[in-house]
């Protein structure tokens, strides 16, 4: 019997394909709780047999080469492929885009009614490469999919592509036991929409409260291995970007930050990214007023940013309640303050 498996993450593809735990692993490492999300053709070109898609725009490119080459399935598209095996398993990392990830997925898988119906997901509460390849005995458990389920998934996936965001606030209304840990994922990318009385968003929030604690460098902000920060949506670049933000802005939340933007030509300069690991951060006394609830960091920054496929700016900015677990909608155009 053979055996399709396909990950979120290239080093767990990686240690499960060592682990000879399948005849061919897959990994997808697309991005989709950062920017704008790709549009309907593109959407289904990514899962479509390689023609013309540019490098980063199919399926297979996160997985090695020789690999493919090996399996002879470079330029296969998902459907055709999977059809091929006995048993297809996806196997979901942690987070909230390996989620994303798996409902489009599913809403592709359901649209094509030729493609094969046994499909199992199995939910990776920590990474492969944190832990010894499994046994099977040790398998993270299945879930197998059904029509409706893939109707659920549908549903969550067009909800999450909407232009607002009140279809996904609205999942809750549903079942949503269907996929482990796919409810608390929902309130997890409501959660970095702004909140009411800072204007910041979870992660926002949290880089603040670290950096309020004092002694602080930026890369004491960022998620890693062993680190219990919390900052779970957002991975490096995003969270980099998210505190370009707050201390490179009109009126600056952080101060402290010597060097910028975070960007890979930074990185690419030795001693201008030494300069930025050793940025010592603090809170300037409008972050204190803005991680306390007293002032409103959207009232004088701007923002310019996709959440799924809403558009936030400033005259547009949906804000989220995490104590009442509700939407505030956008007023009537609100236009940035400037400051003096």
């Amino acid at each position: 019997m053979t055996r399709l498996i396909v990950t979120t993450d290239s080093s767990i593809a990686g240690a499960i394909q060592q682990a000879g735990l399948a005849d061919l692993v897959i990994a997808i490492e697309r991005r989709l709780v950062w920017g704008p999300l790709p549009a309907d053709a593109e959407l289904d070109a990514f899962f479509a047999p390689r023609t013309t898609q540019p490098r980063g725009l199919h399926w297979l490119d996160d997985t090695p080469s020789w690999r493919l080459e090996e399996s002879g399935v470079k330029d296969r598209g998902l459907i055709e492929l999977l059809a091929e095996y006995d048993t297809v398993e996806f196997w979901r990392g942690p987070g909230p885009n390996a989620q994303l990830i798996l409902l489009w997925l599913l809403d592709h898988w359901g649209r094509r009614h030729d493609a094969n119906p046994d499909f199992v997901v199995r939910s990776l509460f920590l990474g492969v490469r944190d832990v010894d390849p499994p046994r099977s005995e040790l398998y993270p458990p299945a879930v197998a999919i059904t029509p409706r389920q893939l109707k659920s998934a549908k549903r969550a996936w067009r909800a999450y592509r909407a232009s607002a965001p009140q279809r996904w606030r609205d999942l809750f209304k549903t079942d949503l036991s269907w996929l482990p840990q796919l409810a608390p994922h929902v309130r997890a990318l409501l959660n970095e929409l702004p909140r009411p009385a800072s204007g910041l968003g979870a992660t926002e929030a949290r880089i603040l409260q670290l950096i309020a604690r004092g002694g602080m460098q930026p890369f004491d902000v960022f998620p890693g291995h062993q680190k219990c920060n919390g900052l779970d949506v957002y991975g490096y670049w995003e969270v980099g970007a998210l505190l370009d933000g707050l201390a490179r802005c009109e009126r600056p939340a952080v101060s402290g930050l010597d060097e910028g933007p975070f960007s890979l030509e930074m990185h690419d300069d030795s001693s201008q990214f030494d300069r930025y690991k050793r940025s010592q951060l603090t809170l300037t006394e409008f972050g204190k007023a803005v991680l306390g609830g007293d002032q409103d960091f959207r009232r004088y920054n701007r923002i310019d940013r996709w959440w799924g496929g809403t558009h936030l700016t400033n005259e547009r900015l949906w804000r989220w309640d995490p104590e009442t677990r509700s939407l505030v909608a956008p007023k009537m155009r609100v236009p940035c303050r400037r400051v003096g």
